[in-house]
């Protein structure tokens, strides 16, 4: 069994200051570092908008963050305006040892689509290329962690289940939007159902 561990988007536009504030999302870098050195292979996820990204609340008349709406046929939530490519804020975490990181996979790239996933956009009609890249590697199992439990990780982990790969979730280091009370813990319920297993 080779095993890889996911960090899902742990960049500054998602910690305390960023753009798109996770609360306590400051929390998983040190969970993160701890846990590098347990893997075969290390893949960080970065969300990577091109300015003017459709999921902006600012690109849509009469729609705040939080609402959601309709972009091209998709139910999405409105953000903030956040890990803008080349920007401060879609940088990794300074805290982060990227030493420890073997590779990165940018996502969110296309402004007609939102990506939660680091496997797929949210229309599922483009892959990253995770998934060939995990697959290459001969990985069969993956431990996923970061920012946020109800929006990138849950589809991260869910994915993961659904492309046959045995599918861990690190609790301890994940931190969630909660734009609703109790949107965390029915993502976790959601990745358990789906046959995650939550460490």
């Amino acid at each position: 069994m080779k095993h890889a561990l996911i960090l899902v988007d742990l960049q500054n536009d998602f910690v305390a200051g960023g753009a798109l504030a996770v609360p306590e999302g400051d929390a998983v870098i040190g969970v993160a570092n701890e846990q590098l050195s347990k893997f075969e292979l290390v893949v960080a996820t970065q969300d990577w908008h091109p300015p003017g990204h459709g999921s902006f609340a600012s690109q849509n008349v009469g729609v705040s963050v939080g609402e959601v709406f309709d972009l091209n046929g998709l139910q999405q939530v409105a953000w903030p305006d956040h890990c803008v490519q080349g920007t401060s804020g879609a940088d990794f975490v300074s805290e982060l040892n990227l030493q420890g990181v073997d590779h990165v996979i940018q996502k969110g790239t296309d402004r007609q689509v939102d990506s939660y996933s680091g496997f797929f956009d949210n229309g599922r009609l483009k892959e990253t290329g995770l998934c060939g890249l995990l697959k290459s590697q001969g990985i069969d199992e993956v431990s996923v962690l970061g920012l946020a439990t109800d929006y990138c990780v849950k589809f991260t982990a869910i994915d993961a289940v659904e492309l046959g790969f045995k599918t861990n979730l690190i609790l301890d280091g994940c931190r969630g939007v909660e734009l609703k009370p109790g949107d965390v813990e029915r993502a976790i319920e959601e990745m358990r159902q789906s046959g995650v297993v939550v460490r």
